[in-house]
């Protein structure tokens, strides 16, 4: 993928997070900034902090310590709520889909179309519209899947995860760029499915959205990730390059057998 020219102001940027759980710290002054349609993998071991991370910056925790700045703005998230309306969503391993409900309906879910006249003032959702506003995102996106009118709980897992990326996308395209957060997209999918999320992936990222990839899966990260990001026990370790690392130095980092990278610059 081509990385964003270095110039180019962050969508996204961390500055000394610090989080606490009693007397156990969590993050330990992380740093990050993430610019428009820069894919950013962030991996470590079990219990390094990508979660916690991801918690902090979906607004499910407040930070002990630290800054958060969105679009060059400071931004304090008490909830998730304040998240998403400065333009930070986060889709979950579980997607948070209705299954019992169709496409369309899932992706306006919480943006649904009401009908013109008294029908939408007693609260009537103008189906149709919402059908081809899902189409119309799909069709950006190059994305083909089932009838807009398909229920959920009939797709695979691959259109599911389509599904939710999509949703998030369109909550976060606008005039000012979003950032998503994507814990375990594929942790569950099989290999064209993951080959289909990781196409997906490129194509928003070619929107100019800011994106965090959470993964197990360092092939996906490798071939979709502009820059990794590695934490060991609540640090980051390293903050490098994709082209500019290998797999050794990666596993490395996550492991702790390997030297934080800032020692190995020193």
């Amino acid at each position: 993928m081509v990385r964003p020219p270095e110039g180019t102001a962050p969508v996204l940027e961390l500055v000394g997070i610090d989080l606490h759980y009693g007397y156990v710290k969590a993050l330990h002054g992380i740093d990050c900034k993430i610019r428009p349609g820069e894919v950013v993998g962030l991996l470590g071991d079990n219990g390094a902090g990508k979660s916690t991370l991801l918690k902090v910056l979906s607004g499910a925790h407040k930070p002990s310590a630290g800054m958060i700045r969105v679009n060059g703005q400071e931004v304090v998230f008490s909830r998730p709520r304040d998240a998403a309306e400065a333009g930070v969503q986060m889709v979950y391993q579980d997607l948070a889909l209705v299954d019992s409900r169709d496409i369309a309906t899932n992706l306006c879910l919480g943006r649904e179309t009401l009908r013109k006249g008294p029908l939408g003032w007693l609260g009537f959702l103008d189906k149709k519209a919402m059908r081809r506003a899902a189409e119309r995102e799909l069709a950006s996106l190059g994305v083909t899947t089932a009838s807009m009118s398909h229920p959920v709980e009939m797709l695979s897992g691959g259109q599911r995860q389509v599904v939710a990326l999509a949703r998030s996308a369109m909550r976060v395209t606008g005039s000012q760029r979003g950032v998503l957060l994507l814990d375990e997209p594929t942790a569950a999918l099989g290999y064209e499915q993951t080959r289909q999320v990781e196409e997906l992936i490129k194509r928003l990222a070619e929107r100019g959205i800011g994106i965090i990839l959470v993964t197990h899966n360092l092939p996906l990260c490798v071939a979709v990730a502009d820059r990794i990001v590695v934490l060991n026990r609540g640090r980051k370790v390293a903050d490098i390059a994709t082209e500019e690392a290998d797999n050794d130095a990666i596993v490395g980092w996550i492991t702790g057998s390997k030297a934080p990278q800032e020692q190995l610059a020193g």
